[in-house]
């Protein structure tokens, strides 16, 4: 049986991860060679086209996300998924750092059943390793919509600077 792939143009393919604030899991991947692009915005809630000002209030159902295109014949979305699971804390609920509301939680979207398998295993994985000692909420959902958010928010750091600490 093939498996459908998450294919863009030019043998690309999208993956989407929801870590915490967008900005810097967007710095982060932009970074790694092999993706080729990112965009920050919204996906998992109810409304369409979605403000950044109403993501934040926190009751759209939405989660924070990157989404980036990325060649497989130079990162995998195994590599992807380790780079997705150090740069977070995947046991914290609706939590990152200071932040905090349903918007930051950790999630996965797979835009494939390969990517969905590939994302339970590493998580299974990750919970057997016994590198935490609480258990790890990411959840692991279909890819749906996605809304870019609001251009002043892509590349946030590239344009605006370091993470501020």
């Amino acid at each position: 049986m093939r498996i459908k792939k998450a294919k863009e143009t030019n043998g690309l393919e999208i993956a989407t991860f929801g870590a915490g604030c967008f900005w810097g899991v967007e710095e982060v991947f932009y970074n790694i060679k092999g993706v080729e692009s990112t965009e920050v915005g919204f996906m998992g809630g109810k409304t369409k086209n979605p403000s950044y000002n109403h993501v934040c209030v926190g009751n759209t159902g939405y989660a924070e996300v990157v989404q980036l295109k990325y060649n497989p014949k130079e990162v995998s979305y195994e590599d992807l998924l380790r780079i997705f699971w150090k740069i977070h804390n995947p046991t914290t609920k609706d939590r990152q750092g200071p932040d905090t509301g349903n918007q930051y939680r950790s999630v996965i979207f797979y835009h494939t059943s390969d990517q969905k398998t590939l994302a339970e295993k590493s998580k299974k994985g990750l919970e057997k390793s016994g590198r935490y000692k609480n258990p790890i909420v990411t959840e692991i959902k279909p890819a749906c919509s996605f809304y870019r958010a609001e251009e002043h928010h892509q590349k946030y750091f590239l344009k605006n600077g370091s993470c501020p600490s």
